[in-house]
């Protein structure tokens, strides 16, 4: 349940970056088209995030250190582009024209998909997950 609400939440993002962001688009031929791309283009975000982000942190280290952490903007870019390529792939209908389309798309995402998910509750510290048993 976890994975699909924070899916949700990262189209949703998408679909912000998409409006406020020139270069950042989704073409589909209908609205239906567009809204399944911004979840299919959200479950890839998702998976690179857990996949790949992770190892580009370890490997990079000392670039995080050195750059106070900047460098996870030039990152975090690079990691938009990876899924708009992955998204190609896929023919999905969602590009993104460039580095810095690509910068932007990710601050904005980083920024709704926070702010979205202040408004969402989270469980309780030590109450299982919803249908597990304790």
């Amino acid at each position: 349940m976890g994975f699909l609400i924070r899916t949700l939440v990262t189209a949703i993002a998408l679909w912000v970056a998409t409006a406020l962001i020139d270069g950042i688009e989704v073409t589909g031929s209908s609205t239906w088209s567009n809204t399944l791309t911004l979840l299919g283009v959200a479950a890839i975000f998702g998976l690179v995030n857990a996949i790949i982000k992770p190892v580009v942190k370890i490997v990079g280290c000392l670039f995080y250190v050195i750059t106070l952490g900047l460098i996870a903007l030039v990152v975090n870019a690079l990691l938009f582009l990876l899924v708009d390529w992955i998204a190609g792939l896929l023919r999905l209908p969602f590009r993104v024209e460039g580095f810095w389309p690509a910068f932007w798309g990710a601050i904005v995402v980083g920024v709704v998909g926070w702010l979205i998910n202040l408004a969402i509750p989270d469980r309780p510290r030590g109450a299982p997950a919803r249908g597990t048993a304790s």
